[in-house]
């Protein structure tokens, strides 16, 4: 085989690898609702000869919901929520740092420091309107037809539920 085939042989193979590591990457970081993200520290640490902080992190997915539809009352001539809220659910990011601390009498050794807070679920709702016609229902006292009245109007606040968590921890060793 001539070197030129084998060397498109080869790029061909790895970009298929690459490819196909990519989407199996991909297909479970969507189940799972994070992607991890790695900071590479090591490279850096070989050429500094030194020992670096280990650093990691967790990236929420954005999934959007479906809106709840309006709901008509007795006695409105418009639905109860005019623009609906839209649910939004995520996550708020996660970390993973742990780094060395030297000894303070400076004996060579090590301590660490590390924080670990896993990615957490966060649910919202976008804020949304209600809102009113300044007409009743048709009256049949005045022959059918509606009565006035002083026009409604709100806005549905916005809401955030989450509950974030995290270690802070401090050993020997690395």
């Amino acid at each position: 085989m001539k070197p030129t085939t084998r060397g498109t042989l080869a790029a061909v193979v790895t970009g298929v690898a690459a490819a196909a590591a990519t989407m199996g990457t991909a297909g479970s970081a969507a189940a799972a609702g994070t992607v991890p993200v790695p900071v590479p520290l090591d490279g850096a640490a070989t050429a500094l000869r030194m020992e670096l902080p280990h650093l990691g992190a967790e990236l929420p997915l954005l999934r959007p919901g479906a809106p709840e539809g309006p709901r008509y009352a007795t006695g409105h001539l418009l639905p109860e929520r005019t623009l609906p809220q839209l649910p939004l659910s995520a996550g708020l990011p996660g970390l993973d740092a742990r780094s060395p601390l030297p000894h303070v009498l400076g004996d060579g050794r090590f301590d660490h420091v590390g924080i670990d807070a896993p990615a957490s679920d966060v649910h919202a709702l976008a804020p949304g309107l209600s809102a009113d016609a300044p007409l009743t229902a048709p009256n049949g006292d005045h022959f059918g037809l509606p009565s006035t009245k002083l026009p409604e109007a709100g806005v549905l606040a916005p809401v955030l539920r989450t509950m974030a968590g995290g270690n802070l921890t401090t050993g020997p060793g690395l």
